[in-house]
């Protein structure tokens, strides 16, 4: 953006280490020629003036230099404007990915300097070291792997503000860098990677930001499966060869152990408050990620081909392999020029058939089901196939070609994959299953009020009309709506589990508050014949998840659960599952509706207590964790929340979603995505490695003054956030201080940012996505902290010996850590002096606001607590590292926010006529602040 000079003297005031200011500088430097040439002189400039006033400023004189910024802001034309935009947010695209080849540097010097003795940090070597010194044995720790079940989730919640464009580009300019470092290229090459480099950001520069459209949802599944096909599907054999290396390295062991770690989605299958998710489109998804799996096996059994190229002239080969040749050749047909090629090739012979099945079932998707005879050839056969291929090169001598190369890594994407890639969960509102079932009834003359009925009562009904086998109506029944599209959907999953019995997952009920909310789903189940009881025998191919999201439903999961596990239909149904419950934890929800302080203690309280009800119970079981991208929704580093779990939730399972921008910046480069699992592992490992014995290991139990404390703080700081939202200003104040209308404009996802179908968008209805999308545009980061500062205090203040303990718990509870340098995390990305321009838009007259004043006043007093409590003198002293990346981003992200407000300013004030182009700059602005904030909603 400036002069390499000038933005390396830039990073190094700012603390940033050497190499990434190099990598900042040059790309900066190439950004800033880029500019100049499609711009002009007069617009680079006023970018480096506009940031110079921002940085240079005084902290006492801040507000001064935001005013002077401003008026230079003013009288600019909206052509201007949007270059300055676009200038600010192409930085902000560059300096995000080299921060990402900076964490790959890292993680190679530490590989570099790691020894067995001294394995690098958090990795799966590290996790199996640990086991080793601890005592555990080879069986301990096989033992141990059987246990994992580890399953992250994507989602398609609307938090990538980024066009796929923009990654590709960002990709390739990451993907240049990493050669520039580490390729050792020539001078000649680093010329020719500069010049690629420059001719990048130009066009960078020269694409569109903003969508034309809003997603569709099959963008939204082939978003979703540009990830799994570009890093996730080469990364998970990567994983299982670091497992293998460790063992081999502490053990001195070669052994199979089972995979442990499958990807699911809820893309194309998420209805939840979208009515985009028909059932056409899952039945769509299904196919394309089954296209999808078998296209990618198509490749990877070429390239073995190619690699196998074993002679029975040379090496005797295993009769097995010929009579499963022998067998193929009966099944399918190969071109003669294949067999003769091959004659003396066996393994090539063999794959050849391998290919010609998996072409022919590829085929076949395109095929009208009728004229399409159901294939035998499923994924179980072909891991036996593959399986096969490995034993007899075994026998040939070549255990070494069989273990540890490209067929090792095939066997276990065959396992991990099969061909339907990834299990689809189906998620829908318990409101919507309660509408249906109550058709249902009506029509066969049940009841005329199934919704009228108390909570007994409808199990009662619910119950027996499962216990019934015939249907509430006949098959083919014309139903309204919902009806109908419930019931296709459900026919949709029984399809799929008929053809490939792992496509299917979960079906989870959002909002489940009582027991009928999962009976309800059960009585649909069984109308569309996925579910049936034989007498007392239940038959069911999927799980039934209960989602809790509030902070109510929270505090009574356990009790929930004990009243599911009790009901005999379910208790049956549980058997049918092999005695394991799945049970989903909403992180989002719970934080709009009790505050960050009352939702990270409730989602703790609700996990241990779920783990202690499922071992009273004997039941295996998972947590499924709800997570966003931000802090706000549960955000932050996944293997430090795995870490802070209770010790009776530590099941050895476990799933997450990864959403949105949070897929992008964990998986769009190969070396992220790997050191994001390894963690994950690592965590893994290390947590379902500790004893459970009823008691928890850290201070927490109920009635321990540790306990009580959190409960305080809990309950203060709700009160506090309460207070906040509803006060009967804060609504109109929000939806004019911050840039939320525009935001649930953004052409980002298929979804409607209101569970809402018409109508204005109120607190209740608006989702947490964009919720906390609108408060970090605006800097306040309010669902990170809010809250905490007023409960802190207080009991600080009134309550002698408390900030000692407070002390204690962060010194040595992970948890408690975990949730105070989260808060700072989010308090240091925030920044008061720009919030405060933001709060004068919800005022005719531009006049402070009294709900800025209660916020402002609440992250005085959170910080002076928390810098009390960690014992620093300013936030994040502990962690430098995000510290220096703050002020180096600051003074750029300030500026993106004062062309923001004028551009809202003038929207307000505009005709119908020029607020077209108007928002679409607003569009613009803000991608560069989410850009800028690495984080959206």
């Amino acid at each position: 953006m400036s002069t390499p000079q000038t933005l390396q003297e830039e990073t190094r005031q700012a603390g940033i280490s050497a190499p990434l200011s190099e990598h900042i500088a040059l790309l900066g430097d190439m950004l800033g020629e880029a500019l100049r040439e499609q711009a002009g002189p007069d617009v680079f400039d006023l970018v480096i003036e506009l940031r110079r006033l921002c940085r240079d400023a005084e902290p006492d004189r801040i507000a001064s230099a935001f005013a002077e910024v401003a008026h230079r802001i003013r009288p600019l034309d909206l052509e201007t404007i949007t270059w300055l935009l676009r200038g600010y947010t192409a930085l902000f695209h560059l300096i995000n990915k080299a921060e990402q080849q900076e964490i790959i540097r890292i993680n190679r010097e530490r590989a570099l300097h790691s020894n067995p003795d001294a394995p690098r940090p958090e990795s799966i070597a590290e996790a199996i070291h640990t086991l080793k010194q601890q005592g555990a044995s080879l069986d301990d720790v096989l033992a141990l792997l059987r246990r994992l079940d580890i399953q992250p989730t994507l989602t398609a919640h609307p938090t990538e503000a980024r066009r796929r464009s923009i990654l590709f580009k960002q990709q390739r300019i990451a993907a240049l860098l990493h050669t520039l470092r580490y390729g050792k290229p020539t001078p000649e090459e680093a010329e020719r990677i500069l010049a690629e480099t420059r001719n990048q950001i130009r066009l960078l520069l020269a694409t569109d930001e903003v969508r034309p459209e809003r997603l569709h949802v099959e963008d939204e599944v082939e978003h979703g499966l540009y990830f799994v096909r570009h890093t996730i599907w080469h990364t998970i054999p990567r994983i299982y060869r670091d497992v293998q290396q460790a063992l081999a390295q502490y053990y001195e062991a070669h052994v199979d152990f089972p995979v442990f770690l499958r990807y699911r989605s809820w893309i194309g299958s998420d209805r939840d408050g979208n009515p985009n998710v028909t059932p056409a489109v899952t039945r769509h998804t299904l196919l394309v990620q089954r296209r999808t799996a078998l296209e990618l096996y198509l490749t990877a059994l070429r390239d073995l081909r190619r690699e196998l190229s074993v002679s029975d002239q040379q090496v005797p080969v295993p009769d097995e392999l010929r009579a499963s040749i022998e067998a193929d050749a009966a099944a399918i047909s190969l071109d003669p020029i294949r067999l003769r090629q091959y004659q003396h090739e066996p393994f090539r012979l063999k794959l050849s058939y391998l290919i010609a099945r998996l072409e022919r079932l590829r085929a076949r998707l395109d095929a009208p089901a009728a004229s399409s005879p159901a294939e035998a050839y499923t994924s179980t056969d072909f891991i036996a196939d593959l399986r096969l291929i490995r034993r007899c090169l075994d026998a040939c001598g070549l255990g070494e070609v069989a273990h540890s190369g490209p067929l090792s890594d095939l066997l276990v994407q065959a396992q991990t994959f099969g061909f339907h890639m990834m299990a689809l969960d189906v998620r829908q509102h318990s409101r919507v299953h309660e509408e249906v079932v109550a058709t249902l009834l009506r029509l066969a003359g049940v009841t005329n009020d199934y919704g009228a009925l108390p909570e007994a009562e409808r199990q009662r009904v619910l119950s027996a009309e499962l216990a019934n086998p015939r249907p509430l109506v006949p098959r083919g029944t014309d139903l309204p709506e919902p009806a109908r599209s419930v019931m296709d959907t459900l026919a949709v999953i029984r399809e799929a589990v008929a053809h490939e019995p792992l496509s299917i997952g979960s079906y989870i009920i959002s909002m489940t508050h009582e027991v009928s909310d999962v009976l309800e789903v059960m009585l649909l189940a069984k109308e569309a014949g996925i579910w049936r009881m034989d007498g007392d025998t239940v038959h069911c191919p999927i799980d039934f998840v209960p989602l809790f999201e509030t902070i109510e439903d929270l505090g009574e999961a356990d009790a929930f659960m004990e009243r599911l596990f009790t009901h005999p239909i379910y208790r049956r149904h549980l058997a049918a599952r092999g005695q394991f419950q799945e049970m989903m934890l909403g992180y989002s929800d719970s934080n709009k509706d009790g505050g960050y302080w009352m939702a990270n203690w409730a989602l703790h309280q609700a996990q241990d207590r779920l783990g202690r009800v499922c071992r009273r119970h004997g039941i295996d079981f998972r947590l499924f964790h709800g997570r966003g991208g931000t802090v706000g929704r549960g955000g932050g580093r996944a293997n430090q929340a795995i870490l802070s779990m209770p010790s009776a939730c530590q099941s050895g399972r476990i799933r997450f979603t990864e959403q949105g921008e949070v897929i992008s910046f964990r998986y769009a480069l190969s070396d992220i995505a790997r050191r994001h699992v390894e963690q994950i592992v690592n965590a893994m490992i290390r947590a379902t490695s500790r004893p459970y014995d009823g008691d928890e290991a850290v201070p927490v139990a109920e009635g321990a003054p540790e306990h009580a404390l959190m409960d305080r703080i809990a309950d203060r700081s709700m009160a506090a956030y309460r207070r906040l939202i509803e006060d009967p200003r804060f609504w109109p104040w929000y939806t004019k201080a911050t840039p939320i209308e525009h935001i649930s404009r953004l052409p980002i996802a298929s979804r409607p940012v209101s569970r809402k179908t018409g109508g204005e968008v109120d607190f209740e209805s608006l989702r947490a996505i964009p919720w906390v999308f609108a408060w970090t545009q605006t800097r306040y980061n309010v669902p990170g902290w809010f809250g905490i500062g007023e409960a802190l205090q207080a009991l600080i203040d009134d309550e002698p010996g408390t900030l000692d303990q407070l002390r204690a718990m962060y010194r040595s509870w992970h948890f408690f850590r975990a949730v105070v340098n989260n808060a700072q995390r989010e308090m240091a990305r925030a920044r008061l002096p720009i919030a405060s321009r933001y709060a004068r838009l919800a005022d005719a007259n531009g006049h402070a606001s009294p709900i800025h004043d209660l916020i402002a006043a609440d992250f005085e007093r959170a910080r002076d607590a928390l810098l009390r409590i960690t014992e620093q003198e300013h936030l994040l002293d502990i962690n430098p590292v995000i510290q220096k990346s703050i002020t180096l981003r600051n003074p750029y992200t300030d500026v993106l926010n004062l062309l923001q407000m004028e551009l809202l300013h003038r929207y307000r004030q505009a005709s119908e006529q020029e607020r077209p182009s108007l928002r679409r700059a607003l569009f613009l602005s803000i991608n560069g602040i989410a850009a800028a904030m690495q984080s959206t909603g």
